[in-house]
């Protein structure tokens, strides 16, 4: 009895640490069990080895990362509207009328008639197959029978919740297929002015570090690089789909399931910043632009200076021969110095 209730603790163990990992991860169907313990997936490491191993190098490197999470300061959204007619005239009323209601009611909602724009896509006959027989032959024809019209709504907002009224104006005028929605800033420059400073000052405290530990950076040659990128919402959407039901009634009676089809969900997953050494703005509530910045130092010693061996002169005393003439050689020696 103790083994098979040790046996079914550890089932529901293995259980609830799966539903940790959530939904888009491992397709797990949404239960109470989610709402308990939370679909958000589990980061970090999974080893219970928390150490990790570093080597040592002759070399100091300072590399410093930032990301600041930007709210944008204006928004635009694409709709994309096609429009079929009997003739030219037609279609353009046709298109022009559910443009007139969208511009109304979104004048009414508080967005500036500025800032709507239309761009038109294509503007092309329509051609379908016409049947022709005769006595002996079949001939199929094509022959315009009206025209398509494509235009793009352009609609620039700067609040989110006004993206919702955008949203249903657009759907009461049958006016479904959203192409797409950008993200702007008005002072990226400023933002990247931030990152810097943050990013210079992380700098200097590395540096306060090493001297703490006893190395002279100047006693180091040094090569430096830096880097700096902006990513927009619209590159960090991902999608799940929900886990297949079975039903074990069903395959006891050995009769057929159809199954329906899964509905595939959407989610926002900005970049992580587990590994940024400063996270301006960490708290997010809707999506952002992630506007990011590095600098890297590497030190690497100085060669230092051979020391050359003092010279050392060698004082040679010179010696000549004279020789007489009746034959004696006589040795002496010439002293050059004073």
């Amino acid at each position: 009895m103790k083994k098979i209730n040790l046996l079914m603790c550890l089932c529901l163990t293995q259980f609830i640490f799966a539903q940790h990992k959530g939904n888009y991860d491992q397709n797990i169907q949404i239960s109470r069990q989610n709402i308990a313990t939370g679909n958000a997936q589990v980061y970090g490491p999974q080893s219970t080895k928390h150490r990790r191993n570093i080597n040592p190098s002759s070399s100091i490197i300072i590399d410093v990362h930032a990301l600041y999470n930007a709210k944008a300061s204006s928004y635009t959204a694409m709709f994309n509207i096609s429009q079929i007619g009997p003739t030219a005239e037609e279609t353009h009323k046709l298109v022009n009328e559910r443009i007139d209601n969208v511009r109304k009611e979104l004048i009414a909602a508080g967005i500036k008639k500025d800032d709507i724009a239309i761009d038109v896509i294509s503007f092309v006959p329509v051609y379908e197959i016409e049947v022709q027989k005769k006595l002996f032959s079949t001939k199929y024809n094509e022959v315009p029978k009206g025209f398509e019209l494509q235009q793009n709504i352009h609609i620039r907002f700067k609040k989110t919740q006004q993206f919702e009224k955008i949203l249903a104006a657009c759907a009461a005028n049958e006016i479904y297929n959203l192409v797409k929605v950008d993200y702007f800033i008005d002072n990226i420059r400023a933002v990247y002015k931030k990152l810097q400073t943050s990013l210079v000052s992380l700098v200097k405290e590395e540096k306060e570090y090493y001297k703490l530990l006893g190395f002279d950076l100047s006693d180091y040659n040094v090569v430096m690089a830096d880097d700096k990128y902006c990513y927009f919402p619209k590159d960090f959407y991902q999608n799940y789909q929900a886990y297949n039901s079975v039903s074990f009634e069903a395959l006891k009676k050995k009769k057929g399931v159809t199954k329906a089809k899964k509905q595939t969900s959407y989610y926002y997953q900005p970049l992580s910043t587990e590994n940024y050494d400063i996270v301006l703005n960490a708290s997010i509530l809707e999506p952002v632009v992630q506007v990011g910045m590095q600098i890297k130092l590497v030190y690497s010693p100085k060669p230092k200076e051979q020391k050359q061996p003092p010279k050392t002169e060698v004082k040679t005393e010179h010696k000549y021969y004279v020789i007489s003439p009746d034959g004696k050689i006589d040795v002496k020696e010439l002293k050059t110095s004073n």
